[in-house]
């Protein structure tokens, strides 16, 4: 599908002192104003991440014309998202990541060891279709960056009983209590649905600053333990 719209601009939330910033993309049925992105989105900046939200192609179309649209094509989708990145200044550390889908697909830009990212994160990672075994995670094999996956214990796409046996190596996996694919939970969980958008945001900080520590010891040691080496 091609879309003569032009390249939407991101909306920015920031924080008063931003760690780093991240690129968020949305999953396949509902764009970057839908209900969990805004809840997410606010968590993260709570948290103390800058947030950059944008719409791919044609979900942009889809809002302009009120008419549902499927998703474009993998690489349509791909690079959409690396013209957002582009745009994307160098004041703070770039992190990529996404709902479902936005996810999958910025994990699969982290193949690219030239892309300017520290790191990738998931929420709710589309591991197969629903009712389906084919696994979306061959490029987990390859990945030039450090991927981490927020997940509900009972997400269709990937729960965690069915994930308990897999590992990759460059891939973090934190499993949020008895959430859907959404983050939501059943009410005798005795959890709600923000409880757990607002976890995986503190467990999404945690994890940035430990990313952002061991890329700062890898720099120093690179510029400093060389020399005495």
């Amino acid at each position: 599908m091609s879309s003569n719209l032009p390249m939407p601009s991101p909306l920015i939330e920031r924080p008063a002192k931003p760690l780093a910033r991240l690129l968020l993309a949305h999953g396949a049925g509902a764009g970057m104003q839908g209900d969990f992105m805004q809840w997410l989105t606010a968590a993260l900046v709570a948290e103390g991440i800058e947030v950059w939200r944008f719409n791919f192609p044609y979900m942009q179309q889809q809002v302009a014309e009120q008419k549902k649209r499927p998703p474009n094509p993998m690489p349509t989708l791909q690079h959409a998202f690396i013209e957002q990145l582009q745009q994307c200044p160098t004041d703070l550390p770039l992190f990529i990541g996404g709902k479902s889908m936005g996810g999958r697909v910025a994990s699969m830009l982290a193949v690219d060891a030239s892309l300017p990212i520290a790191g990738v994160l998931a929420y709710g990672y589309p591991f197969h279709a629903p009712g389906k075994d084919l696994y979306r995670t061959e490029h987990f094999a390859v990945l030039a960056r450090s991927l981490l996956i927020l997940q509900g214990e009972r997400d269709t796409f990937g729960n965690s009983l069915e994930l308990a046996d897999k590992h990759w190596p460059d891939v973090s996996l934190h499993w949020l209590t008895d959430g859907d694919h959404s983050f939501k939970p059943r009410k005798k969980s005795g959890v709600t649905q923000l409880a757990l958008i607002a976890e995986a945001a503190a467990i999404s900080r945690g994890w940035i600053e430990t990313v952002l520590a061991a890329q700062s010891d890898a720099k120093h040691w690179a510029q400093h333990g060389a020399q005495h080496a």
